[in-house]
């Protein structure tokens, strides 16, 4: 037999792993969008704050905290003249050896030296410089100088090439010219590729002879050169943040170790190079550090580059400039800060974007991000959702008219099945008819396909001969089955007028009635198919709103509240509907300041004039006499408004309600259902 072996799959994502779900994040990004938010903001929103629900991860503003945390405590490390104060300590414990070994010598050439070195100059490395061709006479005095030349190699080097100065630890001759050649080879590499004749197996030869003097392996030129166009930037920025003095003192010093070490023309070339490669780099900026330890001239430059790392990695977490996108995060960056914690955090808030794009409910046009209809959908569901939580289960129902149809409660009955039916399937009366058909279609004795007769067995109860079926299986025909018969509901045409005037944003009642358009919406075209809905927004003129542009839907900043054209809409979709029951439900915050004239233009007046009342109310009567009742929930309770909507209940016998802003959604979902349920 054929012997198998099982692994996990390598040959990309895995086929059978459950879709990411990212339903909870476009959640929490639909109440950004239903207070207003864009939906480019929302998604900007909800990434900074990171990932709702059980699989919680960090936003980019805990990892934005976490790197200026980190950058403050690199400012705080310590300062950036260490390298010139042990320069100077060990000049003077060198002098200090010399004059004590010429102390005692009372000949004219000790005098001489002495006078020599009191007339040495301030600065430290122009001291230096008269001393490099000093004869010592104290053997001590010229191990401590040679000390300090070695360390000033050391640290210039470090300053450029991280890790050099433990490479270089044991003052080694070899060492030294194998830097040489090290910087001989990468500057010609460097030309090389500047007259395009590089190729990877030249960077490749290169590292595999001098690649232990670059710690943080690169893979190709192009990462060597960013690594240290970025060490020498850092650099600069050290010299720049020191006073004139110090940053004179530290110059010259590079400048004399470089002298001695014959690398004084191969650093000059690759500084050239570096910086034309990338002039981007803060070349020449400032960076203060706080700390009280002095630090040596190649931690500060690691100090340094990294604090501007940090800067560009806080610029991109911060994601404030035009055309921010996730991808402009560097994952090394991000690792090198924050470890691997953070990286993985930042991988789930990229696949978040990535996702409602690839699920389908974000979409790109013209470069402006937009809800597609399935988020709408999903957003009117939450909402849904929502309000039914606040709903008590007594609340709830429907209105029905007695009929075997297409949706609704049980009656009891059953009846045959027809091509076409929805209702739910009778499966014990449909396999009890399969029973029967095979019993009637059965010998007296045999066996009949799926059904098997076997005889009573002796002493069976009246001795009766007659046959006992036992089924090994029942096979259904088209005549069996059977389905359950529902209580038909009955038609309705909906229509919601909702206010979009300005005072809505002012009062903070804005959201709360996007909330309720989605949530009322969704119930009906979900669980009322057969009803009609429409959605009707009105501010100086009044519009048919689609389900998709609810969402992200803002409010009018305009003069005007045109409930008189509002009502003439929803007239004509009643009027379209005319054997369905009428639901006109009106929520606003103000009372009509605003009419259509013969033209068609509106016309504002406040307080409102007596044409805007008639002419509302004349379609308020019309209402009255298609039957329909308008419920209105006011979101104000200002004396104008009130008295306007009590005229409104007066004349078409409408109820009217002054919900609390969160309950909005709960008032109106619940004053829909009690009319369907209500109404025969």
């Amino acid at each position: 037999m054929s012997r198998y072996q099982y692994g996990a799959y390598h040959d990309g994502p895995d086929p059978l792993a459950p879709p990411y779900d990212v339903r909870d994040a476009l959640d929490a990004m639909g109440d950004s969008v239903l207070d207003g938010t864009r939906p480019d903001d929302a998604l900007r929103e909800l990434l900074r704050r990171g990932l709702p629900g059980a699989d919680q991860r960090r936003g980019l503003d805990d990892l934005l905290r976490q790197v200026r945390e980190r950058r403050r405590e690199l400012r705080e490390r310590g300062r950036m003249d260490g390298t010139l104060e042990e320069a100077r300590a060990l000049l003077d414990t060198a002098i200090g050896q010399e004059r004590a070994e010429l102390f005692p010598d009372p000949s004219d050439d000790a005098r001489l030296r002495e006078a020599e070195l009191d007339t040495l100059p301030n600065d430290t490395s122009q001291a230096i410089r008269r001393l490099s061709d000093y004869d010592w006479r104290s053997p001590a005095a010229r191990e401590t100088f040679e000390r300090l030349k070695d360390m000033l190699r050391r640290e210039v080097l470090d300053s450029q090439f991280q890790g050099m100065k433990q490479a270089l630890q044991n003052q080694d001759p070899q060492a030294m010219e194998r830097v040489k050649d090290m910087m001989a080879a990468l500057n010609e590499m460097l030309d090389k590729d500047a007259r395009g004749e590089h190729t990877q197996e030249d960077f490749d030869r290169f590292m595999g002879e001098y690649g232990d003097f670059f710690p943080d392996q690169p893979q190709n030129l192009e990462e060597l050169v960013d690594s240290l166009a970025r060490r020498a930037a850092a650099m600069e920025r050290l010299l720049s943040s020191l006073s004139p003095e110090q940053r004179d003192e530290l110059a010259g010093l590079m400048e004399q170790a470089l002298q001695d070490a014959g690398l004084a023309m191969e650093m000059s070339r690759l500084g050239d190079a570096l910086r034309s490669r990338r002039p981007d780099l803060g070349w020449g900026g400032q960076e203060r550090m706080t700390g009280e330890d002095p630090l040596g001239m190649g931690d500060a430059t690691t100090a340094l580059a990294e604090l501007a790392d940090l800067a560009e990695l806080e610029a991109a977490l911060g994601q404030d400039y035009p055309g921010a996108r996730m991808d402009d995060i560097d994952e090394e960056a991000v690792q090198r800060a924050l470890g691997r914690q953070a990286v993985d955090d930042l991988a789930e808030l990229r696949r978040i974007e990535k996702e409602l794009e690839r699920q389908g409910y974000l979409q790109r046009n013209r470069g402006k991000l937009e809800l597609t209809p399935k988020a709408v959908r999903r957003l009117g569901e939450t909402a849904l959702r929502r309000v039914f939580s606040q709903l008590e289960a007594g609340r709830r129902g429907d209105h029905d008219q007695r009929d075997a149809g297409q949706a609704g409660e049980l009656t009891g009955s059953t009846r045959e099945w027809r091509f076409g039916d929805e209702q739910p399937l009778d499966v014990v009366r449909t396999v009890t008819n399969a029973i029967h058909r095979g019993v009637m279609d059965l010998p007296r004795t045999g066996e009949a396909e799926g059904l098997t007769v076997v005889p009573d067995s002796p002493g069976a109860s009246g001795g009766s001969d007659v046959s006992r079926p036992r089924a090994n299986g029942v096979r259904l025909s088209v005549d069996d089955f059977e389905v359950q018969e529902t209580e038909r509901r009955s038609a309705a045409a909906v229509c919601l007028l909702v206010d979009l005037s300005y005072s809505m944003v002012l009062r903070g009642t804005w959201a709360a009635a996007k909330q309720t358009t989605l949530a009322l919406h969704t119930l009906v075209t979900s669980k009322y198919p057969q009803d009609a809905i429409q959605i009707i927004g009105f501010s100086n003129y009044a519009r048919t709103l689609h389900p998709t542009e609810m969402a992200g839907l803002d409010w009018d900043m305009v003069q005007g509240t045109n409930l008189h054209h509002a009502l003439l809409i929803a007239g004509r979709h009643l009027d379209r509907h005319p054997d369905f029951e009428p639901i006109v439900l009106v929520v606003t915050d103000g009372e009509p300041t605003a009419h259509l004239r013969s033209d068609g233009r509106s016309v504002f007046d406040y307080p409102p004039s007596p044409d805007t009342l008639v002419l509302t109310m004349a379609e308020v009567d019309k209402m009255t006499r298609r039957g329909a009742s308008l419920n209105v929930f006011m979101l104000a309770e200002d004396r104008r408004l009130v008295s306007f909507v009590e005229e409104v209940a007066r004349r078409n016998g409408g109820r009217v309600f002054a919900p609390d802003a969160e309950k909005l959604g709960e008032y109106v979902v619940s004053d829909y259902l009690r009319v369907r349920r209500g109404r025969r």
